[in-house]
């Protein structure tokens, strides 16, 4: 009878301890869920990018050779484009007739100096110095020349359009024939040396980041773990309550938004390794953790 007893209130105290347990089970991992996600500097807010440079040519022109294709890797100094020289050619000729001529006329008037100073007694001093202005004058005209058989090279010389640093050409979709101005860009040239992950953290977590801090960095949908380090923070974003240009009076906005988030900092991570296998493409999202040495103290009891 007294056995018969007891088995209900074990039975209760036994369902008691495991709906204790579940609900420290289920507190801890809202504890640590908040911590993660709220406390800790974690951020899924990344970005793997690398810097763009615009490929653009120096003289206009009509392209005659395309020498890369879309995504290829290229070398500092590699020709990726050819403009027809001709008309290069033609303005590098002239300039070197030019030059030709003026040294020619320079040295005339060089030789009618000398002799005219060696006949000093006989030729009117008025006549000399004349002769000596001319030689200036020439002497400049001749520098002159130089400078355009120069320019004239240098634009000849810029008709093959070289890569200004190595990585990947991007969106190539030039054809012999298009005609190119002077200063658009033609194609872009990504490059890979500068690839990094930039997070983008909340500002409550930027003081638990400190530059050289390990991070890891997992890109969306591809496994494994990108391994880095906080390289350094941005040191200002824009205020977007506040416009106006220079030497005028600030614009402030009137109305204060009662809801307030916070702002994201961008902080940029320097890939230390990389698994094999994976490849990093600019403009991937990628999520960020940084292992910082800094632990939330007295959050909650336990």
């Amino acid at each position: 009878m007294g056995n018969a007893l007891i088995k209900p209130w074990i039975m209760k105290i036994v369902r008691a301890l495991f709906t204790l347990l579940a609900i420290a089970v289920l507190l801890y991992a809202v504890r640590a869920l908040w911590i993660r996600y709220q406390v800790e500097p974690v951020t899924r807010d990344g970005k793997v990018l690398a810097d763009i440079v615009p490929v653009a040519a120096d003289v206009a022109g009509l392209i005659t050779e395309v020498r890369v294709h879309d995504n290829q890797k290229v070398q500092q100094g590699q020709v990726l484009l050819v403009i027809d020289p001709s008309r290069y050619t033609l303005a590098l000729q002239q300039a070197q007739a030019t030059l030709g001529s003026q040294r020619a006329a320079l040295a005339e008037a060089e030789r009618e100096d000398r002799r005219n100073r060696s006949m000093s007694n006989v030729v009117a001093s008025e006549v000399t110095e004349q002769g000596q202005a001319k030689v200036e004058e020439l002497r400049m005209a001749v520098a002159q020349a130089v400078a355009a058989r120069d320019l004239a090279q240098l634009n000849l010389d810029r008709t093959q359009v070289k890569a200004p640093v190595s990585g990947e050409v991007a969106n190539v979709t030039l054809q012999p024939g298009i005609y190119l101005t002077v200063g658009k860009p033609a194609l872009a040239l990504v490059d890979t040396a500068s690839t990094r992950v930039e997070g983008y953290f909340e500002e409550t977590k930027l003081q638990r980041v400190h530059i050289g801090d390990r991070v890891s960095v997992h890109l969306m949908g591809v496994p494994g773990e990108i391994r880095g380090h906080v390289d350094s923070i941005e040191s200002a974003i824009q205020d977007r309550e506040r416009a106006g240009d220079i030497a005028k009076l600030a614009d402030v906005n009137p109305a204060f938004t009662w809801v307030r988030l916070a702002q994201r900092i961008p902080v940029r991570i320097a890939i230390d390794d990389v698994p094999k296998g994976i490849r990093l493409v600019p403009g991937q999202t990628a999520t960020v953790v940084v292992h910082s040495p800094d632990k939330p103290q007295g959050l909650l009891p336990w």
